[in-house]
């Protein structure tokens, strides 16, 4: 397509612009860096590779069509697409008890959520006659449309998009998922799915209910309760976890939280909240996709996803280290790094949108975050590393009886240095940072490119 051109698809099923453009080559690029996290990966630990990345191709199929949908069924159909390719991901760790039993209650949970919004679809038809996102907004302009069954069939898509984005309090599947899953397949659902789900939620507000003026305004609240709950609770749980999966778990939904600030003040008025959501986005997946690609790395060494087995890795693993340090940081949202840029141009926003006090709770959120993201980097930086089981200075101190000269010794043994990791995952790790790095300096070219891709959705105003 040429730039600026915007065309209609299937009699007016998809759009072709410049938002559905952006997001195509988005989505091609996180797909891209699951896969070089996978490589090494599922060599070692994957069944049946080829299956593992077709099955990765169709959910970017899904994704691009998410974002270019601009009819109701259309969109459920392409989030299908995403949502069974991810079941099947999800338990693919077919040696492992904790990925099929992640697998199933993601897909029970799944089920059910994609019922509840199917069911959410067919009242809004039942009342408005029709399910184009164009037909949606006129008619919801209309004075004439008052209809309960209309309000019951948002409220449940509203439930039913929460449920794919794990929103509280319809996160439950997220921690077991998470934990379950095959490493990359953690990262693809905390960065892909999240971004999948937000492009949608994006054009759907924006161009069938966002236009709808005053009726907007009564759902604005809803979305920043919700929004205000989900970084509140993610945040807050978080503190307890010992498990890195879980950890990411909560993590990401906290970062759902601050991504539904900006939805919440999402309108003709307040096109800023689109550009500050997408641009949260691109550094929500850069960062993630960093720190993913650092576990990968250490997790391909040792077979290990506490928390506490990451002790010393700054002595092991250094470079591994640096990037996790990095991106943490960057999560937490503090300079120079991508975080920060991100959420001040989300943040001001939600302020300028009229919710001061939403802007208040998603910056208590960010201070909540940045201590269970510095345990991570205690555990890393100034926890040492636990001797290995089966060491010489293991065995002098079980048959060294009572000679007490034996524990001096196991505890000056140096600590074995891991290996580095693979040239692919070095990679992504040092593009990674340079991109966090880079958009924490200069983010101007891509807010320009963002702000293209927005205005195909918003009038700038």
């Amino acid at each position: 397509m040429l730039p600026g051109r915007n065309v209609e698809l299937y009699g007016g099923l998809l759009a072709v612009d410049g938002f559905g453009l952006f997001f195509k080559v988005f989505f091609l690029a996180i797909g891209i860096g699951i896969i070089a996290i996978a490589l090494e990966y599922g060599k070692a630990r994957l069944q049946h590779r080829g299956e593992f990345y077709g099955l990765l191709l169709f959910s970017i199929l899904g994704m691009n069509l998410m974002a270019m949908s601009r009819e109701l069924l259309t969109a459920y159909i392409a989030l299908e697409l995403l949502s069974f390719s991810l079941y099947v991901l999800v338990a693919y760790g077919l040696r492992e008890a904790r990925s099929n039993e992640a697998g199933i209650k993601y897909i029970i949970i799944g089920a059910l959520s994609s019922a509840v919004m199917l069911y959410g679809l067919s009242n809004i038809y039942a009342a408005l006659g029709t399910t184009y996102f164009s037909g949606i907004a006129a008619a919801l302009s209309s004075p004439a449309t008052d209809n309960p069954v209309l309000w019951v069939g948002l409220a449940l898509l509203i439930v039913g998009l929460g449920f794919k984005l794990s929103a509280v309090p319809f996160h439950m599947w997220a921690p077991d998922a998470y934990e379950g899953a095959p490493l990359p397949v953690t990262a693809y659902l905390a960065i892909g799915s999240k971004a999948a789900a937000f492009a949608l939620t994006l054009r759907l507000l924006a161009e069938a209910v966002a236009p709808a003026g005053d009726r907007w305004a009564d759902w604005q609240l809803v979305i920043a309760v919700l929004s205000a709950v989900t970084m509140l609770v993610g945040n807050l749980v978080a503190l307890a976890q010992s498990n890195l999966k879980r950890l990411m778990a909560y993590s990401s939904i906290g970062h759902v939280g601050y991504t539904l600030a900006g939805i919440a003040v999402l309108g003709d008025d307040f096109a800023l909240a689109a550009k500050a959501v997408i641009f949260y986005l691109v550094v929500y997946a850069i960062t993630n996709l960093i720190v993913f690609a650092g576990l990968a790395s250490y997790y391909n060494s040792t077979g290990k996803d506490n928390i506490a087995d990451l002790a010393g890795l700054a002595d092991r693993q250094p470079f591994t280290a640096a990037v996790l340090a990095i991106g943490l940081f960057s999560l937490a949202g503090l300079p120079i790094f991508a975080g920060f840029t991100a959420k001040f141009y989300l943040f001001a926003a939600v302020a300028d949108g009229g919710f001061l006090w939403l802007a208040g709770v998603a910056i208590f959120s960010s201070l909540v975050s940045l201590y269970y993201y510095l345990q991570v980097l205690r555990q890393i930086y100034i926890e040492p590393a636990a001797p290995e089981s089966g060491t010489e200075g293991d065995a002098a101190a079980e048959h060294g009886g009572g000679h007490h000269d034996a524990e001096p010794e196991q505890d000056s043994l140096p600590v074995p240095m891991l290996p580095r990791p693979s040239i692919t995952l070095s990679a992504t790790m040092g593009v990674g940072v340079l991109a966090v790095i880079w958009l924490g300096i200069y983010p101007a070219p891509l807010l320009a490119v963002i702000e293209f891709a927005s205005s195909a959705i918003l009038p700038m105003g």
